[in-house]
């Protein structure tokens, strides 16, 4: 399913910040990333699923490892995303964050032919503490929602332990960067006015992670548009905002106010911002609020759907004020 809205090309030369195209693919986002045209994006920003947390309304085969070590392997090796995939796998829900981290690094792979040289991607991750008995929901497994869930084991070993901090957003970091890309910046999103936790023996996880990545250039250091009037007043790289209300029932809502400083920074007028986790779609809103045209992957078809329709909404509603929200 594509949802798209489409201008005349005489409009599409405008930077005027509501003429700008916009579009929501719905499919898996390691598949729809062939499908960008070579050399047209400028932004990849994104949110990927958290590791082990939520199902998001997908169906995963909890028996995906044994299948895999039947094949001779040793398990903690990562299959293939597309192996894994095959065999009822779901991005997210690896039974190794080992997994998972390869499975991410894998997609932005796949989606380096589609960034310009003078393009960046930024990826936000939130960390998890590991329990060898996972609980799984799709808002969440730390309490705070009411549903069903579901209980899976989760092998352990190594620094898989009871009450370990995994540390996932810093191995991705590292992974992204073995893969050759070029980490600029690690942004420390901090939320404020946390809901209240049950554990007495830890502080509140109450931050996440913005890594700023660019292309490795073999000719010498890394070139690329970066605009720091763009950010936010100071240019400093721990930002406090608080999480977004959710308009379409996704239970991890990206903030508008979050990503429209990455977009006006790393991103020029009038160029191309591609979400391939797009969930709600507040990336291709803060895109478009931006002067920038906005690409959406999403998975999920009600989400995608629900996006689409919010996207929709406020495109009309600045339209007819002539004006855009101050982001």
């Amino acid at each position: 399913m594509s949802i798209a809205v489409d201008h005349p090309p005489e409009e599409r030369k405008s930077n005027a910040p509501l003429n700008r195209n916009w579009e929501i693919r719905q499919g898996d986002a390691w598949d729809l990333s062939q499908e960008v045209q070579e050399d047209s994006v400028d932004l990849v920003l994104t949110s990927p699923p958290y590791w082990g947390l939520r199902s998001y309304g997908h169906e995963h085969n909890d028996e995906v490892l044994k299948e895999w070590v039947s094949t001779g392997a040793d398990g903690v090796t990562p299959p293939g995303y597309e192996w894994y995939r095959a065999h009822g796998g779901v991005l997210g829900l690896e039974p190794y964050p080992s997994w998972f981290i390869d499975h991410l690094v894998s997609l932005f792979d796949r989606l380096e032919p589609a960034l310009r040289a003078s393009g960046s991607i930024w990826v936000n991750l939130g960390d998890t503490y590991f329990g060898r008995w996972s609980s799984i929901r799709d808002e969440g497994r730390q309490g705070l929602h009411e549903g069903e869930r579901r209980r899976r084991r989760t092998p352990t070993g190594g620094a898989l332990h009871d009450k370990q901090l995994l540390m996932i957003p810093a191995r991705f970091a590292i992974a992204m960067q073995d893969a050759g890309w070029i980490l600029r910046n690690d942004l420390v999103w901090s939320k404020p006015h946390m809901a209240p936790r049950p554990e007495k023996d830890r502080l509140k996880l109450s931050h996440e992670h913005l890594f700023h990545f660019v292309k490795r250039n073999p000719k010498g250091r890394p070139t690329y548009f970066y605009d720091l009037d763009g950010a936010e007043q100071g240019g400093l790289d721990v930002i406090s905002v608080r999480p977004d209300r959710s308009e379409t029932g996704h239970s991890a809502t990206f903030p508008v106010k979050l990503v429209a400083p990455r977009i006006r920074s790393s991103s020029p007028p009038g160029g191309v911002v591609l979400d391939p986790f797009s969930g709600s779609g507040s990336t291709l809103v803060a895109a478009v609020s931006s002067g920038r045209d906005a690409i959406g992957f999403e998975l999920s078809q009600q989400f995608a759907t629900d996006a689409a329709s919010r996207m929709a909404k406020f495109v009309s509603e600045h339209l007819k004020k002539d004006t855009v929200t101050d982001l």
